[in-house]
Parts: structure tokens; sequence; C-alpha cells
């Protein structure tokens, strides 16, 4: 083998291999946000929920990304008509899951109505949660409670 052939041949042995494709994140990602008292507050979750999701890119369908905006809603509203503040969101997202969850500072359970009739423009929140296939939980807590809300989807 003459010196060129070596030369080459040691070159294209050594070349880097390409580098590896990045991970998807595997821990969830999680925010805790106090919210403002009053109707601001639904704003407010929403916009920290629409941040977050943004910042971690999971596999979830875009339908997927608005329920859980509408969840974020739900709970914030019930939380400003039917506790006190203060309010807290903590939103925790990984892949295949959702958890969203809703403090307040009342010790009052949520309470599912009876659904009013089609027209009925209050008491459907956590019917609407269930709806888009979210499991619903309650944290009683010292100082107030945790509604919480888990929704999943396939990977």
């Amino acid at each position: 083998m003459n010196t060129a052939t070596a030369t080459a041949t040691a070159t294209t042995a050594i070349a880097p291999a390409p580098a590896p494709e990045p991970e998807p994140p595997t821990r969830p990602s999680t925010v805790h946000h106090p919210l403002p008292p009053g109707p601001q507050a639904a704003r407010e979750a929403r916009r920290v929920a629409s941040w977050l999701l943004a910042v971690h890119p999971v596999g979830r369908p875009h339908d997927t990304t608005e329920d859980i905006l509408v969840i974020v809603s739900e709970l914030t509203s019930n939380a400003v008509r039917h506790a006190r503040p203060p309010y807290a969101l903590t939103l925790s997202v990984e892949s295949g899951r959702a958890g969203i969850a809703l403090s307040d500072a009342s010790p009052s359970l949520p309470r599912q109505h009876d659904g009013r009739g089609p027209l009925a423009t209050r008491g459907r929140g956590l019917a609407i949660i269930r709806a888009l296939g979210a499991e619903l939980f309650v944290s009683p807590a010292p100082l107030g409670k945790q509604v919480i809300a888990v929704l999943t989807w396939p990977e």
C-alpha cells in the first residue's frame, strides 16, 4: 500500500460519527404559580399553562394541548367562583400525561351539579373536565384544598 492510500484510509477511518438524536425529555416538567385573586386568575393560569406547554415539547396531539388549557380554565374559574384566595396553579407535563392542580383556601369540596339543562351557563365545569377524559381528585389540606385533574393520551 502506498502512502497516499494509507493516509486516505486513515482519514476515513477516524472521521467522527454523526451526533445521536437528542432524547426526548423523560422527566416531568412542572410549574407552580401563585394566581391573583379575582377573574384575572383564569387568564393568568392559561398564560402560564400555555408557556409551559410551549417550552416542554412532549409528544402530544394538538387537541390535547387545547384540552389542557380548557381544564386549567375550568379549574381556575371554579376556584374563583366557589372558593377563596390565595389560588395557585401547579401543572406537570410528561410524555403521555398532564397533571393540573388548582389550590385554594376553602375547605369546601367541589360538587357535581345535576346539569341544569342544555342552556345552563354555570354548573358544568367538572362535567366538562370529565368529558375531556380527565380523572378528577380532591386533596384536602389544612388551609384549603387542591382540585386535581389528570389527563392522559397515547404516546
